[in-house]
C-alpha cells in the first residue's frame, strides 16, 4: 500500500516544506509544557528575565526525582537547549545564570549517578574498550529491534511516530559532538573533524544531515520546525539526547562523548539500511528514504575512523580515559535499549508511543 498520498494535512505540510526548503531551526522553538515540579520551576524561571528565582525546596526534589523520568529529563533538556538555539522569548542571558547552572548540576549528578550504576560492573571489563565495542560490530541474524519491527511489520503511523521521536536529536544532528573538538589533539581531533564535516554536509548546506532530516519530516507529513515535537516525545528519547549534551558540555566526560559517538556510528549503518527498506515498503516519499541511504555508506566509513583513528589515538595519548570511553558506549546502549523497549511495548499493544497521538 502506498502511503505518500496521506491526508490532506500531510500533503499540505509536505508540499509547503519541500517548496519552502524548510531548514531545521528555521523557527525558534517555544518553551514546552512542564511535566512535574522540576521542569515547572525551570520553565517558570525562563519565562521571566534573569536572575533566577528558584524555590529553595528544589534541592530535595532533585535528589528524590526519577533519574530517567519525565520531569527530570525535560528540565535537563530545557537547560541544555539554552546552549544550542534557545527558546522564543527567553533571554540569552539565561545560558550562564549561576542559580540555573547550579540546579542543572544537581540534575546532572542524579542522571549521571544512575547511568554509572546501571552500566558499570566494578571489574576490569569497565576499561576494556575492544570488548565494549565488539557486540556492536556483529549484527544479529534475526534482530528484534525497532528497525527490524518497522521493516517486517511496521505501519505508516508507527513510522511517523518514530520520526517524531528522533526529531529532538536529528534536527541538531552532530551538534553535541562538536563540543569535543577543542578537547582532542592530533589524529583524534583531525579524524573526528573529518567525520563531523560529513555530518554537516561536506560544505553543502542542503546536504547537512539535520537539513536532510527536516526534508524527511516534511516528506512524511510532519512539521519540520525545530523542536516542534518536544512536547510530544517521552523521557526515553529525551534522555538519549541529554546524554550527548551532558558529555559534550563537560571536558571531564570527553572520553564518554567519543565512546558515544563511536557507538552511534557503528550501529547506524545496519539500522539505516533497514529503515530505508521499510520506508520503500511503505511507499514513502524519496526524501524520506534519502536521509537513511545517506547514512548507510557514510557511517560504515565513519565507524572505522572512529574506532581506529579517534579512539585509538585518544587512548594512545590518554590511556586513563579508557573507562570513560567504555562508559559512553554502554550508556548509549542502555538508553537506546530503554527507548526500544518503550516503542515496541506501545506498538505491540497498538498504542501510541508518544505522549499524545500525532495529528491525523
Amino acid at each position: 500500500m502506498t502511503t505518500t498520498t496521506g491526508t490532506a494535512a500531510e500533503q499540505a505540510v509536505s508540499a509547503s516544506g519541500a517548496a519552502a526548503g524548510i531548514p531545521s531551526g528555521a523557527v525558534t522553538a517555544r518553551l514546552p509544557s512542564p511535566r512535574g515540579e522540576l521542569s515547572a520551576a525551570v520553565l517558570e524561571a525562563l519565562a521571566a528575565p534573569p536572575p533566577a528565582r528558584l524555590p529553595s525546596s528544589l534541592g530535595a526534589a532533585v535528589e528524590e526525582a526519577d533519574p530517567y523520568g519525565e520531569d527530570l529529563q525535560l528540565a535537563l533538556y530545557v537547560c541544555y537547549e539554552l546552549h544550542y538555539r534557545g527558546f522564543a522569548g527567553v533571554s540569552a542571558e539565561w545560558e550562564w545564570d549561576p542559580d540555573l547552572l547550579r540546579l542543572r548540576a544537581g540534575l546532572e549528578r542524579v542522571f549521571l549517578a544512575a547511568l554509572r550504576r546501571d552500566t558499570l560492573t566494578g571489574t576490569a571489563s569497565d576499561s576494556d574498550v575492544s570488548a565494549a565495542l565488539e557486540p556492536l560490530l556483529v549484527e544479529p541474524a534475526e534482530g528484534g529491534g525497532v528497525s527490524d519491527f518497522l521493516l517486517r511489520e511496521g505501519e505508516w503511523w508507527q513510522m511517523r511516530e518514530y520520526i517524531a521521536h528522533r526529531s529532538v536529536y536529528h534536527l541538531k544532528e552532530a551538534d553535541p559532538h562538536a563540543w569535543v573538538i577543542p578537547r582532542l589533539d592530533g589524529q583524534a581531533k583531525a579524524s573526528l573533524v573529518a567525520v563531523e564535516y560529513d555530518e554537516f554536509g561536506g560544505g553543502r548546506g542542503e546536504r547537512v544531515h539535520a537539513r536532510l532530516f527536516a526534508d524527511l519530516m516534511a516528506g512524511a507529513g510532519l512539521d519540520p520546525s525545530y523542536l516542534r515535537y518536544l512536547d510530544d516525545v517521552p523521557a526515553p528519547i529525551v534522555a538519549g539526547v541529554n546524554l550527548m549534551s551532558l558529555c559534550g558540555l563537560h571536558r571531564a566526560l570527553r572520553g564518554a562523548l567519543v565512546g558515544h559517538f563511536a557507538a552511534a556510528e557503528i550501529s547506524t549503518a545496519p539500522s539505516a539500511r533497514k529503515m530505508a527498506r521499510a520506508l520503500e515498503r511503505m511507499g514513502a516519499a524519496p526524501e524520506c528514504v534519502l536521509f537513511f541511504t545517506e547514512h548507510i555508506e557514510a557511517d560504515a566509513v565513519h565507524e572505522q575512523v572512529m574506532r581506529r583513528d579517534v579512539i585509538g589515538d585518544l587512548l594512545a595519548r590518554e590511556p586513563e580515559l579508557a573507562a570513560d570511553v567504555v562508559f559512553g558506549i554502554r550508556a548509549t546502549e542502555l538508553l537506546e535499549e530503554r527507548l526500544a523497549d518503550h516503542l515496541l511495548d506501545a506498538w505491540h499493544r497498538g498504542a501510541t508511543s508518544l505522549r499524545r497521538p500525532l495529528d491525523a
